[in-house]
């Protein structure tokens, strides 16, 4: 019977703390690890950072903040990226050259075509730091805010690289 109450006194303690932790990562902040070269040199692959879920209630998103957002592509991965312009700003953005024209070995190559466009309400422009080699709003548009996760506060692995961002 003792152990019994020890046993049962054991579930609800661990229920208690994984619904606490739960709550944690869910609601207010979480860490996650970067894969990919698309924020270099800001991050590189395998850094850990923190992430915060609370600034949208009190700040918002502000252009400068790195956030974690759902890919609007492919709704199974998430993607790390730089705010660049909020709702309502006006972005001026390289039109992607088709794949053709990058490889043509033409010495008259067409000059970028740039657009101006403007955020709409409730999106948010975000692009990758690593510009030749990110895959961001300038491909797939503006994304909307509820597709961000959370917003980067600092990074803590390495340790030789520990930082506010």
């Amino acid at each position: 019977m003792k152990v019994l109450r020890r046993l049962g006194s054991l579930m609800r303690y661990t229920v208690a703390y994984a619904a606490i932790t739960h709550c944690t990562f869910e609601y207010i902040g979480d860490f996650v690890l970067c894969k990919g070269p698309s924020m270099e040199p800001t991050l590189f692959s395998d850094n850990v950072l923190v992430t915060e879920r609370l600034s949208k209630f009190w700040r918002g998103y502000q252009p400068g903040d790195i956030v974690i957002a759902i890919s609007p592509i492919n709704a199974s991965q998430y993607i790390c990226k730089r705010i660049v312009a909020v709702a309502g700003d006006q972005v001026l953005t390289q039109k992607p050259n088709p794949i053709e024209t990058e490889y043509s070995v033409d010495k008259n190559k067409p000059k970028p075509i740039m657009i101006k466009d403007y955020v709409p309400r409730g999106c948010v422009w975000i692009e990758g730091d690593n510009k030749a080699n990110s895959s961001d709003s300038r491909y797939y548009g503006p994304i909307p805010v509820g597709l961000i996760r959370s917003r980067v506060v600092c990074r803590i692995w390495p340790l030789n690289e520990l930082s506010n961002l």
